[in-house]
């Protein structure tokens, strides 16, 4: 295994921040509350992984275990509910404090709101948890697929009533794709986690989505982490981890890292620039890190992260199967985390940074030591059950 990290601090120059404020306190109550009237709603695991920490010579490292988010293996139907609601209850002149799960998927108001169709471009979470929740509230879905989804995480978006393709072009590709089919189709509305010039509110929604893990995994870790890592694609997660986090912590936030696929890394492209402006990446982009296959930011969650984060890290595929394999077979006494490509991209980062000394300098500059309290957010499970086996038990996917 040869688990190799770039990396780049953040020396972009700072903006005005008004990007910061989508990720407020009050928003997050918000979206909390919503989530916590879904009737399957229930806190998501923070895995304390206390030998690890010791192994690695950390005083703490948590790992937030979305595996069991909703029984759909996954963090992003948070994202994805909380925009359908948002966009809902606007559309009927509601507040979405008027419209939790029970009123969403009440006759009254599917007769009052009529029937939609939601698009969206997926390698399969996303995509998944808009189905979900657009089955649930009596609602159309259309999702496409990158080149190189699975048939398997096809068939899981299908299972939850969507039309469900997987097309011959990328993930970028794919949103341009279902934006131009949502133009020509009665009541077509893209749900998508990337924003663009014109299409901005639906992303911050979904932002704020996310921030309920966020907020669930403080009061778990009942103490201010010193260190905060999370993994990005088109960066919409990352936003809204890293704005949650220096809302909460205004005066002493903890040292925020983001880490990308090495093949789409457009964040860490933009910060290796050091000019604030956006980098955007084309073409093919072989990883198992489906999840993070994205090469055009979230120009939203951009600005939030060009102010609030440390250093940008893209990793190879080794950094991912590396954590996913160790979360897999933990210290005696740890709890396992069952943790798919994207999902262990964090945790392998941070192993590799305190194991292998080529990465002292970075180490260094992170501040991470014995004193250090890291969490991280293990973003699926395995969502590909038999892609898991093949990495984790067969030493597959080279």
């Amino acid at each position: 295994m040869s688990c190799e990290i770039k990396w780049a601090l953040n020396k972009m120059p700072k903006t005005e921040d008004k990007n910061l404020s989508i990720m407020s306190v009050v928003e997050v109550k918000k979206a909390r509350a919503f989530h916590e009237s879904i009737p399957q709603y229930q806190v998501t695991p923070l895995a304390d992984l206390k030998n690890m920490a010791e192994y690695l010579g950390l005083a703490k490292a948590c790992v937030k275990d979305e595996s069991y988010r909703f029984g759909l293996n996954a963090f992003k139907v948070l994202g994805g509910s909380y925009a359908i609601a948002r966009y809902i209850a606007k559309e009927t002149k509601r507040d979405i404090s008027q419209m939790p799960y029970s009123v969403l998927t009440s006759r009254e108001l599917r007769d009052e709101f009529g029937q939609a169709t939601f698009f969206s471009a997926t390698d399969g979470n996303h995509g998944r948890g808009v189905a979900w929740a657009a089955n649930r509230l009596g609602q159309k879905c259309v999702i496409r697929m990158p080149v190189g989804s699975t048939e398997n995480r096809r068939r899981h978006i299908e299972d939850e009533g969507a039309e469900c393709t997987i097309e011959k072009v990328n993930y970028d590709d794919c949103v341009r794709m279902v934006a131009e089919e949502a133009k020509h189709a009665e009541r077509g509305v893209v749900i998508q986690d990337t924003a663009w010039e014109g299409y901005d509110e639906i992303p911050s929604w979904i932002m704020q989505g996310y921030s309920t893990m966020a907020d669930e995994a403080v009061e778990q870790f009942e103490e201010r982490p010193t260190h905060v890592f999370v993994q990005a694609g088109v960066g919409s997660l990352a936003g809204g981890v890293v704005g949650y986090f220096a809302n909460k912590y205004k005066k002493n936030p903890p040292v925020m890292v983001v880490v990308e696929a090495e093949p789409a890394a457009c964040l860490y492209r933009g910060a290796e620039a050091a000019d604030g402006e956006i980098r955007i990446v084309d073409g093919e982009m072989p990883t198992i890190m489906a999840g993070l296959c994205c090469g055009e930011p979230n120009i939203t969650s951009w600005d939030i992260l060009k102010n609030h984060v440390t250093a940008f890290l893209a990793v190879n595929d080794d950094v991912a199967r590396r954590g996913m394999r160790m979360l897999a077979a933990p210290f005696k006494g740890d709890p396992q985390v069952v943790s798919g490509e994207s999902g262990a991209a964090t945790f392998g980062a941070l192993a590799t940074i305190m194991k292998d000394e080529s990465y002292r300098e970075l180490r260094l500059e992170l501040g991470l030591n014995q004193d250090s309290k890291v969490l991280m957010f293990s973003t699926e499970g395995d969502t590909d059950p038999d892609r898991y086996k093949t990495i984790v038990w067969e030493g597959g996917l080279k």
